[in-house]
């Protein structure tokens, strides 16, 4: 499957990066960029343009299957994406980091090589104060006591 889906996107976006100066004009090119609708200081859309069905449906089916990867850094962007703005646009961040790195491989002509990721999560003494706070905010007030280990 994983070949089937290079073939794909080589043959959608071609091996010459160099009409694209910028990975910017490349992610505008494969339509993988919110747009910018905004006037008069109201945001209107940002949802992303139609265009090059073929190569974002391909990107988008390669994105869910890397998020289902433990210890992978685009299931580490996913799940720090989809809690703030749902599964659909994180999977879509997800699939334009993809096409992103893609650009950068073919434009340096170097191979992917996976970053170790530290998942960035929060101690529990951390986690405990901010969800204080959070009540603390919502005019609560609390206070921790550590629940001792249950006898088995």
């Amino acid at each position: 499957m994983a070949q089937r889906s290079a073939r794909a996107v080589l043959g959608e976006t071609g091996i010459d990066m160099s009409r694209f100066p910028a990975e910017g004009q490349f992610m505008s090119w494969a339509c993988m960029v919110p747009r910018s609708d905004e006037s008069a200081g109201k945001r209107r859309s940002s949802r992303m343009r139609k265009g090059a069905n073929w190569l974002k449906t391909t990107m988008v089916q390669c994105a869910w299957a890397a998020v289902r990867k433990s210890d992978c850094a685009f299931a580490a962007l996913f799940a720090r994406l989809k809690p703030r703005s749902g599964a659909k646009r994180a999977i879509c961040a997800v699939a334009a980091e993809m096409l992103r790195t893609i650009h950068h491989m073919l434009k340096d002509g170097t191979f992917y090589e996976e970053r170790r990721t530290e998942h960035r999560q929060a101690s529990r003494e951390r986690e405990a104060k901010r969800l204080i706070r959070r009540l603390a905010s919502l005019g609560f007030s609390a206070e921790i006591t550590p629940v001792a280990a249950a006898a088995a």
